[in-house]
Order: C-alpha cells, then structure tokens, then sequence
C-alpha cells in the first residue's frame, strides 16, 4: 500500500502525518518549547568532584551544573594525570570499562569529559549524566564505547542467538557495540547494515566536535521529529516526504544526503496554495482523534476510552438491524470495526493493554475471520503488537508498545471542570451538597449569616425549585441563608461564607 508523508513546520511546532489511500493512518507532533535534552552528548567541564556523594558536577552549558554519579562512569579514565585545565578542556577524555574506582580517582577539575544525558533538568535540579554513551538508531542502539552484541529481551530467546550471529556479521571488527531493537526483530539486512552505517557516521561526527569545540559545548543531540521521520518512518513503499518550510527542506535534504541517501530522491518541498495539511483533511481528523466516538461507515461506531492502565474500546452496531440478517449484519460491522480500531491505534498512538469489545458473534468462523482481519491491520503498525484473541467473556486482548505519549496526552489536559472524570454533578445534587454543608457549619460555627456563592445555575436552581428546601433549612437553622452567583465558578464549584 502506498504512503504519503506530509509535515507541516512552524518555529514553535513540527507535525507530521502519514498517509494512505487518502488517510491518515499516522500522527506525530512535536513542540520546541518542549523538547527535552535526552540523549543529547555534550563535551563537559568537571566543576566539582564530591568524594562523600561518589559524584561529580559537570558544566554542559546549561544554567545549572549537571550531575554525574560513580556508577554511570565508565572506569580507569586514561591520561588520569593529564594537563591543567586549559589543555584538558580542548580534547575529552578516553573512556575504557574496568574496575570500578573511587570517583576523585577517576576526575578532577577542569578535566574534560564526553557525557550524555539520562534524564532532563527538574525543579531544582540539573540534568542526570552518564558517560556511557549510546546512539539510538532506528532498529539498533550503538555502543562505541562497547564491543558486545546484545539483542533486546522482549526478542524471543530461541530468536536471539541467530540474530545476535547476524548482526555481528554487519558490524564487522571496525569497533564498537549493538543492541538490536525490539522493532528490528523482522529487518532485513540491507536495513540493518542502513542501520548500522548511519550509527557509526552519527559517532564519527560527535568525536570530530569533541577535539574541535571547547568545554561545556554540545556535540550530539537527539534527532528532531523532522529527522526522525527519515530514520523511522520511510518505508520502501512511501512514495513522498512533502514539507511545506523551503528552510527544513534544505536541512533534511542535507541530513538524507549525508546519512540515508536512498531517500534523498523522495523529499519534496510543497508550496501549494492550501496548507498543507488541508490537502486530506488531516486537522478535521487530529479534531476527530481527541473524541471518543468513531462513526463507521455501516452506521456503527466506537467508543475508545483511554485510562491510565489500559485502553477500552467498544464497538456498537447504532442504529436497530433486524433480525432477518442479524448475524451478518453483526459480522460486517465487526470487520470494519477490526479496520477502524487498528487505524485509530496508530492515529492515537495508544499503548499499553487494549481490550475491544466487539459485538457477539454467535458463529466461530465469524469470529475467527474478525481476529484474522484484525491480525493482518495490525501488521501495517510500524510499532510491535502483540494479540491474544478472545478471552472466556468475548474480549479481545492485546498490547502495543508504548513509544510515546499518547496524542491526547501530548495535546489535551484534564478538564478543569471535571478534572479529567468526564462527567460532573448535576446543579441539584450541587445545591443537596450546599444544603447539607450548610447544616455542617451550622453545627459547629455561629455566624449571622450564611452567604452561598455557586456558579449561576446553582443559584437559579435554589431560587426556582430548591427555594423551599432553603427555607426550610434557614428556619430550622434560624440563620438567615443570602445567594450570589459567581459567573467564573465551575458547577460543581461552591463557596460557604460566615459573615
């Protein structure tokens, strides 16, 4: 099946959508403001080194000293006793593994030394260093500073050993390690050597910056979505990549010209009229990929619910089919329902445990046709999944890799209203709960009066047909009870005032 890539760039945001046939089968976006610092190497400056804490702080450039721990540098630092800071900073020190020592052994100040970053700056806090570096590519991590093959453990065991033999055969002895990726199970091995030529030129680049720029400089960062859209997502039957900004067009095609020539033919600069993403509808679908509700064409529909946990998804038949051709007629909406859910998987980028609840199938080949169908859907998802067919209640069960948040995580937040629930009270069980506050405070407090501010409807509400239960209460209380509305508050929002 053939696949368009679009993007879509702006300064504060990059988004990208993959389509097929005319739709969209894949979003990702990415902001500026929000791009952590992860995985990015950096040419560091020791600035203090803490013996108690086994530790050292590290100037990477930013606004507050990095943090290295013992355990995450690599020992017997070569050149232990090399020159005085100014000749140190200017070329990084070699790391090789052996026994751990004792960190004021191994670093000094002033002494410069390559790190990446395991975990971005929080609060108060700096970023979280290593100097075991690694480059994450598209279906292997590479290891130069390592000569093992490892070979991911979510691989099954009776799989690895032939592919670790594989991928030591494409590595060669030029130095270095992998890590073959979950998702690099299936390649093949002109990807994997594609793989593995693009690693060893990133690490080629980041050890020419290191004896080039001076301490506290960056040599590495992490792909941006824009190049990750090279490495990740082209495939052999993508047929375009069409980027709308004539400046990142540039830039990717020198990235493709330097790193994956084959799809340099393949990137296109779009400068149409229309947006970009106007050409397939794709922000009316980013609009429908935030809802719960997926109307199918038959007439039946979804309901896809995110939780933390897992992911539910419920198909429904809508409107009344008669009897005469029930089971077909469940059987169809089933087959295209096992089409919707496995698109809107990889739309919304849900990961983790999915149950569907498809509608009952009271024949078994019905059955076993929907899982085939859905089976073979979910073999287009670039990310792995895994599905356990019907469980004794009629669920299907399934995961699927969790890579990033989920598109509604990274585009939406909890309600303020409702604080994520999806539903909140009605105005009359608000107005039961004032009531019964009121008889609270009345209990403990003796004020003159009790002033209740509530959202608009709330007040209606006690001024139409609670206004006697108000009444009744003001008696029994005898404290006189005064409304005002408050236009900001939220309806299951209240406030008792003393006065």
């Amino acid at each position: 099946m053939q696949q368009e890539i679009l993007i879509n760039w702006s300064p504060q945001e990059t988004r990208v959508a993959v389509v097929e046939h005319g739709a969209v089968q894949e979003l990702q976006v990415e902001r500026t403001l929000e791009r952590g610092l992860v995985g990015n190497v950096y040419l560091g400056k020791v600035i203090r080194v803490l013996p108690g804490m086994q530790s050292a702080f590290i100037d990477i450039g930013l606004d507050r000293a990095a943090f290295l721990h013992v355990a995450d540098l690599m020992s017997s630092i070569a050149n232990r006793h090399a020159e005085p800071e100014s000749n140190a900073s200017s070329v990084p020190t070699s790391l090789s593994a052996s026994a751990l020592q004792p960190i004021e052994k191994q670093l000094f100040e002033g002494q410069a030394i390559m790190v990446q970053v395991l975990k971005d700056p929080m609060g108060t806090k700096g970023a979280r260093l290593t100097a075991q570096i690694s480059i994450a590519g598209r279906l292997l991590v590479f290891l130069p500073q390592d000569n093992h093959i490892g070979i991911s453990q979510k691989i099954p065991f009776r799989q690895r050993e032939d592919l670790r033999l594989r991928v030591q055969a494409l590595a060669g002895d030029i130095g270095g390690g992998f890590i073959l990726r979950t998702n690099g199970e299936d390649a093949t091995d002109a990807e994997l050597a594609e793989d593995i030529t693009y690693l060893r030129k990133t690490w080629g680049r980041i050890k020419n910056a290191s004896v080039c720029l001076p301490a506290a400089s960056v040599l590495h960062q992490d792909l941006t979505l824009l190049q990750r859209v090279l490495r990740d997502m082209v495939l052999e039957n993508t047929q375009t990549i069409r980027i709308d900004s004539r400046e990142q067009f540039e830039k990717l095609k020198a990235f493709a010209g330097e790193f994956m020539p084959a799809t340099l033919p393949k990137v296109q600069l779009y400068s149409g009229e229309r947006p970009i993403f106007d050409l397939f509808n794709i922000d009316e679908e980013i609009a429908k990929a935030l809802g719960r509700r997926v109307d199918l064409k038959s007439g039946g529909y979804l309901v896809i619910d995110q939780t933390e946990a897992l992911t539910t998804v419920d198909v429904n038949t809508g409107g009344f089919v008669g009897a005469r051709n029930f089971d077909e007629t469940i059987y169809k909406t089933n087959l295209e329902a096992a089409q919707a859910i496995a698109r809107q998987l990889r739309l919304r980028n849900l990961g983790g445990i999915v149950i569907v609840d498809f509608i009952d199938m009271s024949k078994e080949n019905h059955r076993e046709a929907v899982l085939n169908e859905f089976k073979r859907q979910l073999g287009r998802d670039r990310i792995r999944t895994s599905v356990n067919g019907f469980s004794a209640l009629g669920l299907l069960e399934m995961t699927r890799k969790r890579t990033r948040e989920s598109l509604a995580h990274q585009l939406c937040e909890p309600c303020n209203v409702c604080a994520g629930k999806g539903v909140v009270k009605t105005a009359r069980s608000v107005t039961y709960d004032v009531l019964r506050e009121i008889l609270r405070e009345a209990r403990q407090f003796n004020p003159r009066e009790f002033r209740v501010v509530a959202s608009p409807k709330v007040i209606e509400l006690f001024l139409d047909e609670e206004s006697q239960h108000l009444a009744s209460l003001s008696d029994f209380i005898k404290k006189p009870i005064s409304l005002q509305a408050d236009a900001v508050m939220a309806q299951e929002q209240y406030d008792i005032v003393l006065l």
